[in-house]
């Protein structure tokens, strides 16, 4: 698959009762794919992946599938308690038409580098499949320095991206003067796209692209062809609702933003709960306010 642009990491639709919403799923795929999207992620962070059981996430696979086509890029999370679930995983997700993987670290237990370099290897190296590192020390109490990245890089072919998200803008600069073009980067947290692309990164795996998705590949094609007065204008407005996507209810508020845009529903499965009180109506205030200042 060509590792480029924008790629949303698509949330999962519940219904009601907490079950998969398929149906919803499939459209809400072919709506991102039509604003311009290259591809898509399931089954990370923002898809409630730790919420899903193994055969759930296949099936999410299957129908991101087939509502994709037979060759439009699907990329699958990995992401697991042990390494020989993720395996196992990887495995079922090439079986299942993925056509890429974003390996994660381990839940809950945070390994030494050599633990962490040897899930991953063992991930990346379970299929043929080109493999992206996600990197979010933030989320996941595990750093893979720029020293790591190259280091994994040159041990396994298949491993052809890293979605750096660390909020720090300078290891794409880092990884980029030890290995140079060796891997495509994507920036991972929203509110640093159009810094992450002037330092070369190449791709976003984006959050409120769930919500907005016209909006989301414009900028980062502006951000793409350089400064400007459209991106200036469409960076500053969109700037309230990307940093929705780097504070700890990142799901439950990008899920909101979706639900207001008519693109989604605000369910999540616990234990996370929909936002309450105060804290839904001050969100829902930036998100309105938006919406309401937003150009046609």
């Amino acid at each position: 698959m060509n590792w480029e642009g924008v790629l949303p990491a698509i949330t999962t639709p519940f219904r009601e009762d907490l079950s998969i919403d398929h149906e919803f799923l499939a459209a809400h795929v072919e709506r991102q794919m039509s604003a311009g999207c290259r591809g898509l992620v399931a089954l990370g962070s923002l898809g409630e992946a730790a919420t899903l059981s193994f055969d759930e996430k296949i099936g999410i696979l299957r129908t991101c599938r087939v509502a994709l086509g037979p060759s439009a890029p699907l990329v699958a999370g990995i992401a697991s308690l042990s390494t020989a679930e993720a395996v196992a995983l990887a495995r079922s997700a090439a079986e299942a038409g993925a056509t890429g993987l974003m390996v994660l670290p381990p839940y809950v237990y945070r390994g030494d580098d050599r633990e962490t370099l040897s899930h991953f290897s063992a991930v990346i190296q379970a299929t043929g499949l080109d493999c992206m590192l996600y990197n979010n020390p933030i989320a996941y109490g595990t750093d893979v320095l720029p020293p790591d990245v190259a280091r994994l890089a040159a041990e396994h072919g298949n491993l052809v991206a890293v979605k750096e998200s660390s909020a720090d803008v300078r290891r794409i600069a880092a990884i980029r003067s030890l290995i140079g073009d060796r891997l495509a980067i994507f920036v991972g947290v929203d509110d640093l796209i159009v810094e992450g692309v002037a330092a070369g990164a190449v791709g976003w795996v984006a959050g409120l692209v769930n919500a907005l998705p016209d909006e989301s590949v414009r900028l980062f094609e502006l951000a793409r062809t350089g400064r400007s007065a459209d991106l200036d204008a469409l960076y500053s407005w969109f700037l309230p609702l990307l940093r929705l996507d780097v504070v700890p209810k990142f799901v439950q508020l990008i899920k909101l933003a979706q639900q207001e845009c008519e693109l989604g529903s605000e369910v999540v499965r616990p234990p996370r709960l929909t936002l309450a009180g105060d804290e839904r109506e001050e969100a829902l205030q930036i998100i309105r306010h938006a919406l309401a200042t937003r150009e046609s």
